[in-house]
């Protein structure tokens, strides 16, 4: 029987001897298509498309190599890399809907998920859908409806970073017949494993802690073979999202580095959370990693460490003393995504009043006081001070 070896360990090697000439990096197979020796080889290549590789926009060998070790870490049985965290999520959901389906999907998903549900699959296919709170199993058991479909899950959500009972709500749905797919970008497969506690598909944004140097995109969808297999045939090949063999490569760098990098932005998001829950301009913090946050207890039970996304709320939600704060950052620079090495600052505010209703937006519970920090790799005190310094400019 082959030795399982730890989770650092994995993340670090590829297999003995996989890699030609003894290299200890792969190479990149930066080919559209493969060559068969015979009628019979390209035949038996046909009968497993899903296994087999034929052309680039199916399978490739540097692909494959991410796909293998993201699904040991996560504990699933197989794995499909998309080009982007979104490209995951449309074929995820997809894979599990068809017209006049119903989902029940938590208030504070990702917000371009948001939209692809209520802006495109509802008015073009009649899928409706249901936005609970989440906190309770109750609320999925009260949303499900004879046509229900599908439950979507972001554990912790977006902004607020409220949790859901993983394990209770795959036990419900279950119960019901029901698909579940929960996005666990946030704690990465490192930190939170939702195949062990029943989720049918974990999606990861590889874009974020996966990637960890903001110079890819990637998405990934990890789950049983059969599951997997089916995407591929359907979803996967017949939309053609194919992810491209230099950035599946640079995924296999950072994925070497993953642990060590996490334990990082850990130790210091941790630091600077609890400056500012402290800090007297500072309304309210959301990380889970406080023993402050009211879902402590089940955020220690479901995850084994904590990242470096957090969210806070200032004390004013005037807009000029607000914009003064986030312009005033120096270190914190403005972007729109996180989980790389340097650290990041967004108002979630700025995309969420273009893309939702105001009556959507305050359903989020969220305001244009709060603010979205991706605590980097940089000193601590220096953010700390940045920090500070941006926060001087409040009254």
């Amino acid at each position: 029987m082959a030795k399982v070896h730890k989770l650092k360990t994995q993340l670090v090697h590829d297999g003995k001897n996989q890699h030609p000439n003894g290299a200890v990096v792969p190479p990149i197979f930066q080919n559209s298509l493969f060559t068969f020796d015979s009628w019979e080889s390209i035949d038996d290549a046909f009968n497993d498309r899903a296994n087999s590789f034929i052309y680039t926009r199916g399978n490739n060998p540097t692909v494959k190599l991410v796909e293998e070790k993201l699904a040991t870490i996560a504990q699933g049985e197989k794995a499909k890399l998309f080009p982007s965290g979104m490209g995951a999520i449309s074929a995820a959901i997809l894979s599990f809907v068809k017209q006049g389906s119903h989902i029940v999907a938590v208030k504070n998903i990702y917000g371009p998920a948001n939209n692809l549900i209520l802006s495109y699959l509802k008015p073009k296919f009649g899928i409706e859908v249901t936005f609970v709170d989440g906190s309770s199993v109750a609320d999925f058991e009260n949303a499900i409806e004879d046509n229900t479909d599908l439950i979507y899950l972001e554990s912790p959500s977006s902004v607020i970073f409220a949790l859901q009972d993983i394990e209770a709500v795959t036990h419900l749905a279950k119960s019901r017949n029901i698909g579940t797919i929960i996005d666990n970008t946030w704690a990465t497969p490192v930190y939170q494993k939702p195949l062990t506690m029943g989720v049918d598909l974990e999606m990861h944004s590889c874009s974020k802690y996966i990637g960890g140097h903001s110079d890819v995109v990637g998405g990934v969808l990890i789950g049983s073979e059969e599951r997997i297999n089916d995407i591929f045939r359907q979803e996967f090949e017949w939309i053609g999202a194919k992810p491209a063999p230099f950035e599946a490569w640079l995924l296999l760098r950072s994925l070497r580095t993953l642990d060590i990098r996490l334990k990082q932005h850990q130790s210091s998001a941790l630091e600077i959370a609890s400056f500012l829950e402290q800090h007297p301009k500072i309304k309210k913090v959301y990380y889970p990693g406080l023993d402050s946050f009211p879902q402590k207890k089940l955020a220690q039970k479901q995850m084994t460490g904590f990242t470096g996304l957090m969210s806070f709320s200032l004390i004013t939600t005037d807009l000029e003393e607000v914009k003064s704060f986030f312009n005033g950052l120096k270190l914190f620079q403005i972007g729109v995504s996180w989980g790389g090495h340097e650290s990041l600052i967004y108002a979630p505010a700025i995309s969420y009043l273009k893309e939702l209703s105001p009556e959507q937006f305050d359903g989020m519970g969220i305001s244009v006081g709060d603010m979205r920090i991706s605590v980097g790799l940089e000193d601590t005190d220096d953010l700390i001070n940045d920090l500070e310094l941006g926060l001087n400019k409040i009254r």
